[in-house]
């Protein structure tokens, strides 16, 4: 059960069924003649002045949720009030709630008068309450009636993955070459040197006729062509970072807040 020092504490605070489904938020409370609160509405959407109303009788203030033993949709549904205006309950308001939940006036009368809570300031009201007459207490506004405006924002990142695979792979392959090599031989070259007095004693050394032949092997180079190994250059794979711009886009929501004030046209915050 939530008392009467607890009434501070429900302004604003989430509110979740019986299921531990999110319902909404607290805007209001309203006490009876003696302190204990007795109903709170809630605000189910993001726009508008209407809020639910459901009774705190069998409420627990759990951590910072407010737990009631109702369905959302029975909340949702429920009779709601005008938010705009700090009034009390009408008597035909809180029959239409009583009926809405199944509750009955002695069994919430009696759930009130067990509180041993006193008045206090802010909340006023008769001492005692008879069946049919309207909830008493002053309604309190949460916080500065200020309303909240949220939209979403693209968070950008990277991620690194796998795009490819590269390898080096050596196989080899046959080409022809033409190389130009200078190469020598040898010629017969016919050479008459006559008698001289220096080579005379040679010439009349042999004897006078006769006959004789003479042979000259010639020689030629001739190109030889071999192969051989060797190493020209060393490959390796390596890789480098290279910084692009890319545009990346998406679908965000904004909320906006309509205003409708007096003698003005409706105005827009965005």
């Amino acid at each position: 059960m939530i008392v009467q020092e607890q009434v501070d504490l429900l302004y604003g605070r989430e509110v979740v069924d019986r299921d531990g489904e999110k319902v909404g938020s607290v805007g209001a409370v309203w006490s009876d003649g003696a302190g204990q609160p007795t109903w709170a509405s809630v605000k189910t959407g993001l726009f508008g002045l209407n809020e639910s109303l459901l009774p705190l009788n069998d409420a627990t203030l759990q951590g910072d949720r407010i737990v009631v033993p109702f369905e959302k949709a029975a909340i949702k549904d429920a009779p709601n009030v005008d938010a705009s205006h700090d009034e009390p309950l009408s008597a035909e308001e809180v029959d239409l709630l009583y009926q809405h939940y199944g509750m009955s006036w002695d069994e919430s009368y009696r759930t009130g008068r067990s509180s041993t809570a006193t008045a206090a300031g802010g909340y006023t009201g008769t001492e005692n309450r008879t069946p049919g007459t309207a909830v008493a207490g002053s309604r309190k506004a949460a916080g500065d009636d200020a309303m909240t405006r949220s939209e979403e924002r693209l968070n950008v990142g990277t991620t690194t993955e796998q795009v490819g695979r590269a390898r080096l792979r050596k196989y080899v392959v046959t080409e022809q070459q033409q190389v130009t090599v200078p190469v020598t031989h040898e010629e017969v070259r016919l050479e008459r040197e006559p008698i001289t007095a220096a080579n005379r004693d040679a010439a009349y050394a042999g004897p006078d006729i006769t006959e004789s032949e003479h042979e000259v092997t010639l020689h030629a180079e001739r190109p030889v062509v071999k192969t051989e190994t060797v190493p020209v250059e060393r490959v390796r794979l390596g890789t480098e970072t290279v910084t692009e711009q890319k545009t990346v886009g998406g679908t965000v929501r904004k909320e906006r807040i309509e205003a409708d004030l007096p003698d003005e046209a409706r105005r827009t915050i965005d």
